[in-house]
């Protein structure tokens, strides 16, 4: 402790927890749904002081999104959403890059984010890193109203983050054709690549 409040130990850790700003904000998680955050319906503010994946660090970093389209795929297919981290400052430190989930338009309510997957990245100062995570159509699954964990066609928007508040990119992606019934063997992790940017 003494080391990271004194600059000799470069912090990276990640909340796994959101720590709230105001009494009326507890308790809560990240995952609440859509009505549960600040709003005309409440007149209680859960927005936290950190959020869910908050960390602070004695170096910057600069993301680098990778151009792409607005894909659509089938709900039995996958898509890769790359990102470029580089360590803009002068010392060494690791990056958490982290990926969330939002579903506007599920038949259930939906928390807003969900975290699907992350993937911290050391890094030198002036050195840089691409990101790749290969999100399939699995990791947005839910269980329906008649308790089976389906995959629904629709909208969906992948996020880039630092924390579950901190968005830094966002994708848009569709998911076409027939609602999907899933089974045990569904992927219930988002793979990630990390390679070196020359």
């Amino acid at each position: 402790m003494a080391g990271v409040l004194s600059g000799r130990v470069n912090p990276s850790g990640r909340l796994p927890v959101s720590v709230p700003d105001l009494p009326g904000g507890q308790p809560w998680t990240y995952l609440q749904p859509p009505l549960g955050l600040a709003g005309e319906v409440s007149n209680l503010d859960p927005t936290p002081l950190y959020a869910f994946g908050h960390g602070r660090s004695y170096t910057t970093f600069a993301w680098e999104p990778v151009e792409g389209t607005h894909p659509t795929i089938g709900t039995d297919g996958s898509y890769d959403i790359p990102v470029v981290v580089r360590n803009t400052g002068d010392r060494a430190d690791a990056e958490v890059v982290q990926l969330y989930l939002h579903d506007p338009v599920a038949s259930v309510t939906r928390p807003d984010v969900r975290l699907i997957g992350y993937r911290r990245v050391e890094l030198e100062p002036g050195d840089a890193a691409r990101v790749t995570f290969r999100f399939h159509a699995d990791l947005s699954a839910f269980t329906d109203r008649t308790g089976q964990r389906v995959v629904e066609p629709g909208a969906l928007e992948l996020r880039l983050a630092a924390s579950s508040a901190d968005v830094r990119h966002t994708a848009q992606l569709t998911l076409t054709g027939p609602v999907r019934v899933l089974g045990p063997d569904r992927r219930l992790r988002c793979e990630t690549e990390v390679s070196g940017v020359g």
